[in-house]
């Protein structure tokens, strides 16, 4: 039988948990796909995985990743959908098909409640899988399924950002550079916030309009009030945390949305400004297939390019954990798996 290569590790074993491990290439069964995947790329939710701090994991040591690209190279009995040689991505609930999420599908995430795509192959349900737009490469498509997804739920999900709203990222971390480019495809106007001055006017020249560096300005939320004349963003896609999200609640209008998707801080918040401003706030956990089957329209579209950070080899996974850790990067981390 053929072998391949995959990773595994035992929540809260941390990133030196992570095993290299010599199996066989499984086969598809009925509906099923085989997948030789090229790229995966990594969310903070993986950090939050070998931490040990990611609720809903299987018990046991697990394939981590859950955000993975490649061809599908065997169909098992029954499968129609996709043939030999397509160019696929793995969805990040591979359960959450259409409609609104259920209890069930928290089980069906990829390197958490099902294993990963750490792996050189890996067999799909072929209800799991989405084609990937053409003019992408293995990386970029890799870095779809969660941070794409995730921003394409904040800005369209519930309600569509309009032409000539205003829409405020924090950070340029995956989710928020993505939520910059598909703003700015439909006609939002983006204010951007980040500790990096450098980042900022990368951040600019993907379509920012306005820019905010928090080290310098602290209360950013006036700044953001004023950059509105007064009035506050329609939408923010909040990144932060709850050590962030009184200030975003702060600086959205009134009856405007904060979609939070980040827990990168603690902290506490006053009900009485969400109340007083009629400001919706939602937890927004990745998208349905449908909806990745819509960014990925949307990318195809707008001819969007994934900004990639930095792309480690296989046996350079450790080290990919470490980069992303060390949170200096922009945009994503992307592990090759060839």
């Amino acid at each position: 039988m053929a072998s391949m290569k995959y990773y595994t590790v035992q929540p809260g074993a941390g990133i030196d948990g992570l095993t290299l491990q010599t199996g066989e290439i499984p086969e598809p069964g009925d509906g099923q796909v085989l997948v030789k995947l090229h790229a995966a790329s990594l969310n903070f939710r993986d950090l939050m995985v070998v931490r040990g701090h990611y609720p809903g994991v299987a018990p046991g040591a697990l394939v981590p990743l859950s955000d993975g690209a490649g061809e599908v190279v065997r169909c098992g009995a029954g499968s129609t959908k996709f043939k030999p040689g397509d160019r696929v991505a793995g969805i990040f609930m591979q359960s959450w098909l259409a409609g609104p999420m259920v209890d069930a599908d928290a089980a069906s995430g990829l390197g958490a409640g099902l294993p990963g795509v750490l792996a050189q192959y890996r067999v799909f349900d072929e209800a799991g899988l989405v084609p990937v737009p053409a003019h992408l490469n293995f990386a970029q498509a890799a870095t779809l399924p969660c941070a794409g997804v995730t921003a394409w739920n904040a800005l369209f999900g519930l309600s569509a950002v309009q032409p000539g709203q205003t829409v405020l990222v924090l950070g340029t971390g995956g989710v928020s550079i993505f939520a910059l480019q598909l703003a700015h495809a439909a006609g939002a106007r983006v204010i951007v916030t980040s500790s990096s001055d450098a980042k900022l006017e990368r951040a600019r020249a993907l379509g920012a309009a306005a820019i905010i560096n928090y080290s310098t300005t602290p209360d950013w939320a006036p700044e953001v009030r004023r950059l509105t004349g007064g009035r506050g963003v329609d939408v923010v896609v909040e990144t932060g945390g709850a050590g962030t999200l009184a200030a975003s609640v702060a600086a959205t209008r009134r009856n405007g949305a904060v979609h939070m998707i980040g827990v990168l801080t603690m902290g506490q918040i006053d009900p009485i400004s969400i109340l007083l401003g009629g400001v919706l706030v939602r937890g927004v956990m990745v998208g349905s297939r449908d909806m990745f089957e819509a960014l990925n329209q949307a990318v195809e579209v707008a001819g969007i390019s994934p900004v990639i950070d930095r792309v480690f080899a296989f046996d350079e996974v450790k080290r990919a954990y470490e980069y992303l850790q060390a949170a200096g990067h922009m945009g994503k981390v992307v592990v090759t798996l060839d």
